[in-house]
């Protein structure tokens, strides 16, 4: 499940994740990151990641459809999590993208809120 969150910054797309991402929860993301797009913004991510357990398999093919459709439209992305896996998949998608990609441990929420905000 995907929970967005409400930001001041214009450029930047907030979330809490839990469990399995859906078809759906991708579906609540993409009119966001086309808003930001059309105002000439690259879009940036903030996503926490609380008991993430992955995707199910319509909603990864969701996701990698609009990452491709997006992938030069990304700027910055901030994972914060709790699991070493998870710092596996920031560094994946880092490789994959030319976005700036970090992974942050919970204890550095803050940190990552700081290196997010500052362009």
């Amino acid at each position: 499940m995907i929970r967005i969150k409400n930001v001041e910054k214009s450029n930047l797309i907030s979330a809490s994740i839990s469990g399995k991402i859906t078809k759906e929860d991708i579906e609540k993301i993409h009119p966001l990151i086309h808003n930001i797009v059309k105002n000439g913004n690259k879009v940036n991510f903030f996503f926490e990641l609380v008991n993430f357990k992955g995707y199910d398999l319509k909603g990864l093919w969701e996701d990698l459809k609009v990452d491709t459709a997006h992938i030069s439209d990304y700027g910055k992305m901030a994972f914060v999590g709790e699991k070493e896996w998870q710092e596996w998949a920031a560094k994946a998608t880092d490789f994959f993208t030319s976005s700036e990609v970090k992974y942050f441990d919970f204890t550095e929420k803050e940190e990552a809120k700081r290196w997010i905000l500052n362009q």
